[in-house]
């Protein structure tokens, strides 16, 4: 725990100027960012009394270890500059929302030259019209369904139009008229744009011109005595009609509104946001966030509009945002959203009528949504904690393995030998810190070595981190991270320079840069290190720390046959009891590391498979592989061709050829599979191999799907 007086900046060092200021930990991790009118004013309050700071704030001020401020020029720069580090840095006290599900969108890829009208989740991309959210992808697709009685716009794959233009035959739907097949030609790329402008204006609420249109038409239609056209109409009106009911109108003035509620209480807030388009309400979402800082509720409605509309430009900036309190300044915000916009936005409170009581609505939902995250984090953080708490027992720690790290080796008979690490902290999965090792030390079939290596290369990581942000002083050698680093008692960490490209790749998360105050690939230590394995892995994993001078870092093993715990020196496993939270928790962390490192060990594997003679072959691209291939039909028939022969390929001259020749005679032909229904012998340069589900396209090792389980780590 830090003294903020030991990072005070000196009197007359703050300016008296807006910005934005950020508090670090002593690992540089940004654990905070503000702004501010006055920076001055504002970080003058966190240097007083603890006694008198929230807890909140004073837990903050003394996880930090140093602060910082950029100054600019106006109060909107600085709310701008907040919202960029927020999501640069995602700071652990500050709110940050959580959205309690992925919500669906109904999405027009009007960026395609046939638009697709489609389900879509995540982040919203550039050139694609967006409606809703909804509560349920099923409630899009009802509305779709009825839709395109009127508006036939394609809704078909990339894949499926394709094959329909390849064999001239338009799917299901164009034979029932709900697609217009331009995949067929039967409307021109023109037309169908313009038909799925048709859908958006009608989706955006513009719904009155279409109804008069095809009621104009059906009256037509009687009177000229087309009868079948007529009923077709008035069946095509009912859709309209009936998609509409879906949303009832809820403000009479065909009113584009958000309305934005929160419900709080002294640990927790929750935010609903009703997306009101043309006066009907077009989607509804919720987020919940942990208050890890003293805040109002103008400044929870503040962060909220900031995750709502942060990436967001033109009209899905609504003309109109109601809250039910504003921030403050509510200036600097308002001309925020003008700018996102591009043209006014009003933000206010509604006072009285249908706004007011339409936000009351809202308010209960935020309400109900609060109680519900409650009771459902009351029963997960209650048993997360448990098993903390029981793992902290178990192996005798000084406190809860806030962060654990597990490994595991992955390997089929000695081939392909890799290794996985997952972190889990505060009890969940964190998988943007999950890791992946290529085994490089040595060839063949040895846990106990491979758990070594492993465990050498992320903690000899972990201390140059350590030496590069200045944690001790530079060794002996002076020399900076990613050399040969040396302790200050002069022991050796590395074998060779610590470079990037040793194997240990980041997976499952962005590729984080290593700029000053980001997460590093190996930056922050575990409490806990648990290996997949019995007593050899875990000691070779303590060995591993012993050699790099780690003595604060717990190792304990969790052994598949009984599982049984097991810690470094100990003759006899620590047995936790099968209802344990402890163990849960433990065989899931276990679980994940052998998931994450057999998925690797199999994509390496398949890789290899994969490979062709003709990859060794220096200068010869990828497409004039496939031009080999396409013209011989298979590699078997390329080795046997004659040069002259091989010239004969577009763009293969002569001397490329006799390379492709000599390189092919060198290659020894891989053995032939084996169609273990039928017992004929495959080539497997002619014919496709047998796979597997695990894996599709990896050949089949021999021996029985037991065998080849027990073989296969």
């Amino acid at each position: 725990m830090a003294d903020p007086s030991s990072y005070r900046p000196r009197p007359g060092e703050i300016p008296d100027t807006p910005g934005v200021y950020r508090f670090r930990d002593e690992h540089r991790r940004v654990i905070y960012v503000g702004k501010a009118k006055s920076l001055r004013q504002r970080l003058a309050n966190y240097f007083q009394d603890l006694a008198n700071l929230h807890p909140r704030t004073r837990s903050m001020v003394t996880t930090a270890a140093s602060v910082e401020w950029t100054v600019v020029s106006t109060e909107v720069e600085a709310l701008q500059l907040e919202y960029s580090w927020i999501k640069e840095y995602d700071p652990r006290f500050n709110v940050k929302y959580r959205d309690d599900k992925s919500y669906p969108y109904l999405a027009v890829t009007m960026n395609e030259e046939f638009p697709r009208v489609q389900v879509m989740r995540g982040h919203k991309k550039k050139g694609v019209r967006y409606f809703g959210p909804y509560g349920h992808a099923w409630a899009i697709r009802d509305t779709v369904d009825l839709l395109l009685r009127v508006f036939p716009v394609r809704t078909c794959s990339a894949g499926v139009f394709k094959n329909a233009a390849r064999t001239g035959r338009p799917c299901l739907l164009g034979y029932i008229g709900k697609c217009s097949a331009p995949c067929v030609e039967r409307i021109s790329a023109e037309d169908h744009q313009e038909l799925a402008e048709e859908f958006c204006d009608f989706m955006a609420g513009r719904t009155g011109t279409y109804l008069r249109r095809l009621e104009r038409q059906m009256a037509e239609a009687a009177e000229e005595m087309e009868y079948e056209r007529a009923a077709r109409l008035r069946d095509d009106i009912g859709a309209l009609k009936k998609a509409m009911e879906k949303s009832a109108v809820v403000l009479a003035d065909a009113t584009d509104a958000d309305l934005i509620a929160v419900a709080e209480d002294e640990l927790e807030a929750a935010v609903q946001i009703f997306h009101v388009r043309g006066g009907r309400v077009r989607g509804q979402r919720g987020w919940v966030t942990d208050k890890v800082e003293e805040i109002t509720t103008g400044a929870l409605v503040e962060h909220a509009l900031q995750q709502l509309y942060g990436e967001e430009r033109g009209d899905a900036v609504p003309k109109e945002v109601l809250v039910p309190a504003l921030p403050d300044p509510v200036e600097p915000v308002q001309q925020w959203l003008t700018e996102r916009r591009g043209s006014g936005v009003s933000l206010r409170i509604p006072q009285r009528g249908d706004k007011k009581a339409l936000m009351e609505t809202v308010q209960r939902n935020a309400q109900q949504a609060l109680v519900l995250h409650k009771t459902k984090r009351a029963s997960d953080l209650t048993t997360r904690s448990r098993a903390l708490e029981e793992i902290a027992e178990a192996l005798d720690l000084d406190s809860a393995p806030l962060r654990i790290e597990c490994y595991d080796i992955s390997h089929l008979q000695g081939d392909d030998v890799v290794a996985s690490m997952v972190v889990f902290e505060d009890g969940l999965a964190r998988k943007s810190e999950y890791r992946r090792f290529q085994i490089k030390g040595f060839r063949g079939q040895d846990d106990v070595r491979s758990m070594h290596e492993v465990i050498t290369r992320r903690f000899r990581r972990y201390l140059a981190e350590k030496e590069r942000t200045g944690e001790w002083a530079d060794g002996p050698n002076g020399t900076e991270a990613g050399g040969d680093e040396q302790r200050p008692n002069g022991r050796d960490l590395t074998e060779g320079p610590v470079t990037p490209d040793d194997g240990d790749v980041l997976t499952d998360g962005p590729a984080l840069k290593d700029d000053d105050g980001r997460p590093k690939r190996f930056a922050y230590p575990p409490q806990l290190v648990v290996v997949d394995g019995g007593q050899p892995q875990v000691a070779a994993a303590q060995r591993a720390l012993d050699e790099l001078g780690i003595d604060d870092i717990a190792v304990c093993g969790l052994a598949k046959r009984l599982e049984e715990v097991w810690v470094p020196g100990e003759d006899d496993p620590v047995v936790l009891p099968r209802t344990s939270e402890g163990l849960y928790l433990l065989q899931r962390v276990r679980d994940e590391a052998h998931r994450f490192a057999i998925t690797y060990q199999r994509t390496k594997r398949a890789k290899r498979f994969r490979s062709s003679p003709l990859d060794d072959v220096p200068g010869l691209g990828e497409t004039r592989k496939q031009a080999l291939i396409k013209h011989f039909g298979s590699v078997k028939k390329l080795r046997s061709a004659t040069i002259d022969q091989i010239c004969e390929v577009p763009g293969i001259g002569r001397k490329t050829a006799e390379t492709v020749a000599v390189a092919l005679a060198r290659a020894t032909p891989a053995a032939p599979a084996v169609n273990t229904a039928t017992g004929e012998i495959m080539d497997d340069e002619d014919g496709a191999p047998e796979t597997t589900a695990d894996a599709p396209g990896e050949p089949v090792p021999a021996g029985t799907p037991d065998e080849r389980r027990g073989q296969e780590r």
